[in-house]
């Protein structure tokens, strides 16, 4: 993976399917000094607290066989729906031109859930994902491993 350049004014979004962090870079590339914007969370509590005990059954109408239907994964969905949120919130500020670029640090499956979400005018401004998960570490260690990277 190439080295990712944070310049002083770039964005920077840490996030995973419950928490995100949006922060401004007021430092340099080689010695960045990240600033709170905008904190974000989501409570998803696990599936079983969500749904229905047991999955729904259907049965074929020409014949006595059934079958069971799969159950929603409420959990996931929480997390595709926090996605969808963070996406429509920086889709807002892009519009009103309040930053240039953006780098997305997220672990996988919220990349792909981010990725599938952004506004076309949000992906333009994107210029790194790194598939970490940082949401966790103190801000001071989030600035050490992004300028690792």
């Amino acid at each position: 993976m190439a080295k990712v350049t944070i310049r002083n004014g770039d964005w920077i979004l840490v996030g995973d399917g419950v928490k995100a962090m949006l922060f401004r870079n007021a430092g340099d590339p080689e010695h960045l000094d990240l600033r709170v914007l905008d904190l974000f969370e989501h409570e998803t509590p696990p599936t079983r607290e969500q749904g229905t005990d047991r999955p729904g059954r259907v049965h074929q109408s020409a014949a006595t066989a059934r079958s069971a239907v799969e159950e929603t994964d409420w959990h996931r969905f929480e997390k595709e729906r926090f996605a969808k949120d963070l996406a429509d919130t920086l889709y807002r500020k892009a519009h009103a031109g309040a930053f240039e670029r953006l780098v997305v640090v997220a672990p996988p499956p919220t990349l792909g859930d981010l990725r599938k979400a952004f506004h076309q005018e949000v992906s333009a401004r994107i210029v790194a994902e790194i598939d970490k998960t940082l949401t966790n570490h103190p801000v001071g260690k989030i600035e050490s491993l992004l300028a690792m990277d």
